[in-house]
């Protein structure tokens, strides 16, 4: 920046000083201007260039040949390798020219190591077929490696290596905790499929008991209130006989609580229920079952109950098929939950997990840690700080777990919390599917 400075030494001027004064007042000013302008220039050109320079340096592509496969030259040496897929598993095709002309194949020898994340080497020789060199094996899934290749012609060796990766990232073991990536171990399961079904909670049959005098008489005392919770043989009410005029106490038949009181001192009982206990230490799920669900149930089913709005879930089974169907065509299916806090209310709508098969499986995988890459369910497999697909063929699904049938090796971290934030890296990255 350039600051300008003057200082008045006389308020007294002749017209000629002051347009001496203005005039170079003006020059320096412009002077000014002028540096600014240049500085302010030349840093948005070394900007731009820099951004061109960035631009240019993304943009680079690798030479593609006429079978659209990377070129790999050296003097006048070149050969053309390409995954090709149409019609077959993929697999490597080599061309080969010198000096600008078409070479037999029978005329060059072509290795090429596939270094894999964690350092697994697919080694691939080629054998000649029409007018390329043919790979003798699969290039399976997924096409990330460093790729090296040697190859000879006339006496000659000739080698290149470059990165090939798709669906790769790295993140450093810090940083991945920090965002809670949790990662687990690929190996065998036992999973356990179950059918989703609704139902709510009602009382057993033998919930409810009736209190009335054995003989009829005058109502002395009430010793319980509504709402009280009383214990099997606790004194309830004492009555005088009509006939003996002799006083005999009413006790509790069970546990539970009064959920009813019609008798008050003063009263006859004259035969009539005086008070109702209900025990609701036990309760009673009522499942619908409907009838696609129905060969899927098997006899004394387990079964994981939820509650509405109460958290925790209960482990219970199926005890009892009501024979009969509702008017919807359910069948009713029942099991206990212990009720004995008293968390669960009558009526209470439930859902429940009914177990309908249990098997072992080799591999599996959390369901969690699933994601979509191009047109495979893959996982993130870990190895150090690098992340990486593994597109996988899965079998059957059982609540957190998935049956794996190929894709992936016993014994392989993958991530299971958290997956998309690697998605998110991979596809910010740009790691694409190059052949």
């Amino acid at each position: 920046m350039l600051i300008l400075s003057t200082k008045t030494t006389s308020t007294k001027k002749t017209s000629t000083e002051t347009a001496g004064t203005n005039t170079t007042t003006s020059t320096l000013l412009s002077l000014a201007l002028c540096s600014f302008l240049a500085i302010s220039a030349s840093f948005l050109l070394s900007s731009a260039t820099f951004a061109a320079s960035t631009a240019q340096a993304e943009q680079v592509e690798p030479e593609k040949g006429v079978h659209n496969g990377r070129m790999l030259r050296a003097g006048d040496f070149a050969i053309e390798l390409a995954i090709f897929e149409t019609g077959v598993p993929p697999e490597f095709r080599v061309w080969a020219t010198a000096q600008g002309q078409a070479v037999q194949p029978e005329q060059v020898n072509v290795q090429v190591k596939l270094i894999r994340l964690g350092n697994q080497i697919d080694d691939i020789n080629f054998y000649s077929q029409s007018d390329f060199l043919r790979g003798d094996m699969e290039i399976y899934e997924p096409h990330s490696f460093v790729v090296s290749i040697t190859a000879k012609h006339e006496g000659k060796q000739y080698q290149w290596q470059y990165d090939n990766f798709e669906g790769r990232t790295q993140i450093a073991d810090d940083i991945a905790s920090a965002m809670a990536i949790r990662t687990a171990f690929v190996g065998g399961e036992t999973l356990t499929q179950t059918m989703k079904v609704y139902g709510k909670l009602v009382l057993p049959n033998a919930a409810i008991r009736q209190v009335s005098a054995r003989f009829d008489g005058e109502i002395k005392a009430v010793h319980v209130s509504l709402g009280d919770i009383v214990v099997k043989g606790q004194k309830l009410l004492t009555i005088e006989s009509n006939a003996s005029l002799l006083s005999y106490v009413v006790k509790s038949p069970a546990n539970g609580t009064i959920t009813q009181r019609h008798a008050h001192a003063g009263e006859q009982s004259r035969a009539r229920t005086l008070l109702e206990i209900t025990n609701q230490d036990t309760l009673i799920a009522e499942l619908a079952i409907f009838p696609k669900q129905l060969n899927r149930l098997a006899v004394n089913a387990k079964v994981m109950l939820r509650v509405n709005e109460v958290e925790g879930v209960i482990a219970s089974q199926i005890f009892q098929t009501v024979p009969e169907v509702r008017p919807d065509q359910a069948k009713i299916v029942r099991a206990k939950i212990n009720n004995s806090e008293h968390k669960y209310s009558i009526g209470a709508f439930v859902s429940a997990e009914v177990e309908v098969a249990t098997f072992d499986v080799p591999l599996a995988v959390k369901r969690s840690g699933l994601q979509g890459f191009r047109n495979f369910t893959v996982v993130y497999a870990k190895v150090g700080d690098d992340y990486e697909v593994r597109m996988l063929e899965l079998g059957r699904i059982a609540g957190d777990w998935v049956e794996v049938l190929g894709g992936i090796s016993a014994g392989t971290e993958y991530v299971v919390d958290n997956s998309y934030i690697i998605k998110a890296d991979i596809e910010k990255s740009g790691a694409s599917h190059d052949h």
